[in-house]
């Protein structure tokens, strides 16, 4: 390992990804890249135009209705055309006791039961869902959220989708 690797790495325990997502800071805890095209995270706030939930996520909220793709991050503005994705069959409330965030990955046990792990590259995210046993597993896409999106194509592969 190089030793700015090594010196990198090291510092990971002392980041925060939390901070700024109460009051006014606009900041969302999801898994981002630096200057890549994802940031993956979980929406507090279903409407757009509420300015303390700008971001998506706002650390008073005890709702997750779903998880997107595009987060802006202390600008105090909405960002549009998101695509929720939702595990489950709707919003399920949550405890800040189980949630995880680092550089890069998020992870959420839901109190519905599910376990969301979230982590992203450069120009990709990668969602992974863990249902309870006896359960049928769902997952609702809502091209809405947000705004109204005007055309889209997914494809199912198995257990893989994409589009």
């Amino acid at each position: 390992m190089t030793t700015v690797l090594a010196l990198l790495l090291s510092l990971l325990p002392f980041v925060n990804p939390f901070v700024g997502t109460d009051a006014h800071g606009h900041t969302f805890p999801g898994a981002a890249y630096p200057f890549g095209q994802i940031q993956l995270s979980p929406d507090t706030r279903p409407n757009p135009g509420d300015w303390d939930g700008c971001s998506g996520y706002h650390y008073s909220d005890s709702l997750i209705y779903g998880f997107s793709h595009t987060h802006l991050s202390g600008t105090g503005c909405d960002d549009w055309c998101d695509i929720l994705i939702t595990p489950g069959d709707g919003p399920s409330s949550f405890s800040h006791r189980n949630e995880k965030a680092s550089p890069g990955y998020y992870e959420v046990q839901l109190d519905n039961g599910i376990l969301a792990r979230l982590t992203v590259g450069r120009r990709v995210a990668m969602h992974e869902y863990t249902f309870p046993k006896g359960t049928k597993p769902r997952i609702t896409l809502d091209l809405n959220h947000r705004d109204h999106v005007s055309d889209c194509n997914i494809t199912f592969d198995k257990q893989i989708f994409t589009g």
